[in-house]
């Protein structure tokens, strides 16, 4: 069986397109098909079934689906115990939050490559939640993310780079006497409810009784700001680590009362078999945290 092909169907099924697939393969979606309709001829059976332009593994491909993964797992861990042990070597998958991608896993990157040449590193955006379970799973090697709310399993370690307090986020031209008061006047953007930091922000303002007017409810932070630099309203959300090159009119104005903190950091799997790459890459992210102005001490 040729790995690839397994590889193509997998990305297929996990993504429930052929274009989507083809896209984070850098492939034609013919040639994707192409692979997908060789590995259902080697099986002898249908793997995935079409609904206009969707696609959805069959009930056989929904049974080698995990068993698929753990193949490509475990020769991707081959690779890598019969690499050179002077030198690193090989494959390391990292994952990161779409803040994390934008400012902090581009220098990370840049540092491990140019210290680590030999090494592939291949990298993955998404949620938080994705992500911690694709490290889980054993299909992300680390990531960069927000901490849970529950208790991380053993099998996983976990590094603080971050703790962040919420803010309140408003334009740079807007004086700010009163925190609670400009939240319940202003027009409010309220951080999405579904994240970690859009929680702790509605528990705040429960727990003062804060009345807001919401206007809107999105994800992403840097989106967020983008529509409070333009007036569009004010927003709570964590005092997040912005890219360098973010130049927007914004503020961050602190709380008057104390408020939980958002946590960042490194999760990975102990049982990887990169386990020396994973190492290399949280010493990098040890450093970054040194320099960090907001990161605990």
């Amino acid at each position: 069986m040729d790995t690839r092909y397994l590889q193509s169907f997998i990305h297929v099924a996990e993504l429930g397109s052929i274009a989507e697939a083809a896209r984070r393969l850098d492939l034609t979606p013919a040639a994707v098909a192409q692979r997908v309709r060789l590995l259902e001829q080697e099986m002898g059976m249908s793997l995935i079934r079409r609904s206009g332009r969707t696609v959805a593994p069959t009930e056989a491909g929904a049974r080698i689906l995990e068993r698929g993964r753990q193949v490509l797992r475990d020769i991707r861990d081959l690779r890598d115990d019969l690499s050179d042990g002077r030198d690193l070597a090989g494959q390391l998958r990292v994952g990161g939050t779409p803040t994390m991608m934008l400012a902090v896993l581009p220098d990370l990157v840049s540092r491990f490559l140019a210290q680590h040449p030999k090494v592939d590193i291949y990298l993955e955006p998404g949620t938080s939640t994705t992500l911690f379970r694709k490290v889980v799973d054993g299909d992300l090697d680390a990531a960069l993310l927000i901490q849970p709310l529950y208790e991380l399993p053993k099998s996983c370690g976990w590094y603080t780079m971050r703790e962040e307090p919420l803010v309140l986020l408003a334009p740079s031209a807007m004086q700010v006497d009163d925190v609670h008061a400009t939240l319940e006047r202003e027009p409010f953007l309220r951080y999405d409810r579904a994240t970690v930091g859009g929680q702790l922000a509605e528990a705040y303002l429960r727990q003062y009784g804060i009345r807001t007017r919401q206007r809107c409810e999105m994800d992403g932070l840097d989106a967020i700001a983008a529509l409070v630099e333009r007036g569009i309203g004010v927003s709570l959300v964590p005092a997040w680590v912005a890219a360098s090159n973010t130049r927007l009119a914004i503020r961050r104005w602190p709380l008057p009362q104390r408020s939980a903190r958002r946590v960042v950091g490194m999760t990975w799997t102990r049982t990887s078999a990169r386990t020396r790459l994973v190492h290399c890459f949280l010493e990098l992210v040890k450093a970054w945290r040194k320099n960090d102005k907001n990161s605990i001490d």
